[in-house]
């Protein structure tokens, strides 16, 4: 049975911490959430999404870790968050005056640890984690998503219902009112594993960006079958408190990859795919779509800058006039291997041009590119890939890209999908 250490927050006072301020920014356009749209999956989010200036989500982190204190389970989420603010500025790392795009706001960090932790408890994530009874497997997913939605956790989050006198907003009543946009978990990953990645079930659209009504898809790294559809997509994000920040933003850039994947925005998969280098069999006749798939256990090398060198069946293949675009998220453009930082290397790519035509050709542009690209995020970003993934996030079609698709329209800002 929990111990309830939660208090009391108004409706009034929950929406007022997210909404912007008044007027008198510099640029134009509305900022989400807002007085006419506060939640995900609202339809005036496709209806406005050219014209929306910045996204402000809302975050309600779950501290699991025995030993972590609220203020530094805060901490690890204000650092991803400012991670993930610094990836939407487009082309931040060449122009300093780029605005960010997203700007997550901590809406309250939940304490659910165990009274007494550190007293010889046997375990690193507390009593309340909701572990799945008898879990043999594996690493990822030993956590029972629905748990989240209910009532005892509803108390726990210390939200009151304005409709209900004396009882709590669950956790659909906080994405419903636009309270909430997304769930970090902060946990520590035991022997008996952990939830996965990130999760995300979403809301299906179509050509249009239209809801198709009644689909839903699975569109996080993983998805388990026990999160419900609540009628709005809503992402859950695991964040290891024995990693940092970098890792965190790997998670979540695997989401975008599964969003891709899903094909739950047929416009957004239609173009990551592009700049991901999930196309390569499309493109180029390689025997897999992107080099998350390349024979097991070997590595591909880049004998000249143009020049793609991969085994397949046993012997090796050389692929002339090869121009990676963005990469993935574990693929750099000159990437050997998953998790590849250090390639000396120097390829063409087309990362910083990604639907610009602006080659001599009337194609994206192709310059030498090495990893020092993205060498000042290291810092900051420094575990994981996190450092690439900053640079990544920056290259993709952000606020005000001069890009253009397949129809010569300016393409879409590719943020506010995450919220359709």
């Amino acid at each position: 049975m929990f111990l309830i250490q939660a208090w009391p927050v108004t409706l009034a006072a929950a929406v007022l911490a997210i909404l912007p301020p008044a007027p008198g920014r510099r640029d134009s356009g509305p900022v989400w959430p807002n007085a006419e749209s506060r939640a995900n999956s609202d339809p005036w989010i496709a209806a406005n999404h050219d014209r929306i200036r910045e996204m402000r989500p809302s975050v309600l982190v779950l501290n699991f870790v025995n030993g972590l204190s609220p203020a530094g389970a805060r901490a690890q989420a204000e650092r991803l968050a400012a991670l993930l603010e610094e990836g939407s500025r487009y082309h931040g790392h060449a122009d300093p005056a780029a605005s960010a795009f997203l700007r997550y706001r901590v809406f309250k960090v939940v304490d659910l640890t165990d009274p007494g932790h550190g007293r010889g408890r046997p375990l690193a994530n507390s009593s309340a984690y909701p572990r799945v009874a008898g879990w043999d497997g594996g690493d990822f997913g030993n956590f029972r998503y629905a748990e989240l939605f209910g009532g005892r956790f509803a108390r726990r989050y210390g939200v009151a219902d304005p409709d209900r006198p004396g009882a709590w907003l669950d956790l659909k009543g906080l994405v419903d009112r636009g309270i909430v946009h997304e769930v970090w978990m902060v946990c520590i990953h035991e022997k008996t594993g952990g939830p996965f990645e990130s999760t995300e079930v979403k809301q299906a659209y179509d050509e249009r960006s239209a809801k198709v009504p009644g689909r839903w898809v699975q569109a996080g790294n993983g998805g388990s079958p026990d999160q419900p559809f609540i009628g709005r997509s809503l992402r859950i994000a695991f964040l290891n408190a024995e990693r940092g920040p970098g890792c965190a933003l790997e998670s979540l850039s695997h989401s975008m990859e599964g969003m891709a994947s899903s094909g739950a925005i047929p416009y957004f998969t239609r173009y990551f795919n592009e700049y991901a280098g999930f196309d390569l069999k499309e493109r180029y006749g390689l025997p897999f779509r992107s080099l998350y798939g390349r024979e097991p256990g070997t590595e591909v090398s880049y004998p000249a800058p143009t020049t793609l060198r991969y085994s397949w069946g046993g012997s090796s293949r050389t692929l002339d006039g090869y121009r990676p675009a963005g990469g993935n998220v574990h693929f750099m453009p000159s990437g050997r291997r998953d998790y590849d930082l250090d390639n000396p290397a120097t390829v063409l790519s087309t990362a910083e041009h990604f639907r610009l035509g602006d080659g001599a050709d009337g194609r994206d542009r192709a310059e030498p590119w090495t990893g020092e690209r993205f060498a000042r995020f290291r810092e900051c970003a420094g575990d994981c890939m996190g450092p690439w993934l900053v640079y990544w996030r920056q290259n993709m079609p952000g606020l005000d890209n001069p890009a253009r698709d397949d129809q010569g329209k300016p393409m879409k800002n590719w943020w506010p999908f995450l919220f359709y």
